[in-house]
């Protein structure tokens, strides 16, 4: 089974994550997928924009516990997933994200670097690693700290608060909320995207893109995110998931 489903559109090409079984969770073969395929698109002058959904009624519902649990901080910085990330990050055209059901962690974090969000009326969205005692490690509290303001971005980073579509359209996440799955909409935004003049569409996304992240800690972010990898909070948060019972962290 492909683990991302590409399908070319006259203008444009849409990735569909297939992990149903875990509710499209990031794993690294999904990630090198999606920087594989972007990098093709960026290349391709026939393509003009980028659309990212999932399948099964969820955008990806996280990264990949299994892949984190073991992982050292000496693992994670050489992690192959950085890579990848900046790829898709780097997508010099329109990248537009569907996103129904959950976008949790890793999940949220691939929708935050789109350039064009669209909330289905069901979709979850949330960045709940302290839980596990992580954090973001992709870029997600500092793209939402710039999208929402720090009171808003602590109660979800902080607080692991998952909020629903209409709270992230409220709170400018998202500038499209449909009525009912995101799918429709953002296969229509795409397409008006693709009539527009691309090199123009791609100078105004450098521009809005190099705005955004100048002022970003990212790599402070990553960092943290690095040596928490060590923690004993860590593996005891990822446990505690897995037993489906509250994790006992000591500040270790």
């Amino acid at each position: 089974m492909e683990q991302v489903i590409v399908e070319q559109h006259p203008g444009w090409v849409k990735l569909t994550l297939n992990r149903p079984e875990a509710k499209n969770a990031l794993n690294t073969a999904v990630l090198a997928r999606l920087a594989e395929v972007l990098a093709e698109a960026a290349a391709n002058p026939a393509i003009r924009a980028a659309l990212i959904c999932g399948t099964d009624g969820n955008f990806a519902a996280g990264a990949d516990i299994t892949e984190i649990e073991g992982k050292t901080a000496a693992e994670g910085a050489v992690d192959p997933r950085k890579g990848h990330w900046a790829t898709i990050r780097a997508f010099p055209k329109p990248l537009v994200a569907a996103v129904d059901g959950f976008a949790l962690g890793g999940g949220f974090e691939l929708a935050l670097m789109a350039d064009m969000i669209v909330l289905g009326v069901d979709a979850k969205l949330g960045l709940p690693e302290t839980n596990l005692g992580l954090i973001p490690g992709a870029g997600g509290a500092q793209r939402l700290l710039a999208l929402v303001g720090r009171a808003r971005a602590t109660r979800m980073v902080l607080g692991g608060e998952i909020i629903d579509a209409s709270t992230a359209y409220d709170w400018g996440i998202a500038a499209w909320l449909a009525s009912g799955p995101a799918l429709p909409e953002a296969e229509v935004l795409i397409a008006r995207l693709c009539k527009r003049a691309p090199l123009a569409l791609q100078a105004a996304k450098s521009t809005l893109v190099a705005g955004d992240e100048k002022a970003l800690a990212l790599p402070e972010e990553r960092a943290a995110f690095e040596r928490l990898l060590d923690s004993s909070d860590k593996a005891e948060g990822i446990r505690a998931f897995r037993e489906k019972r509250k994790a006992e962290f000591k500040g270790q």
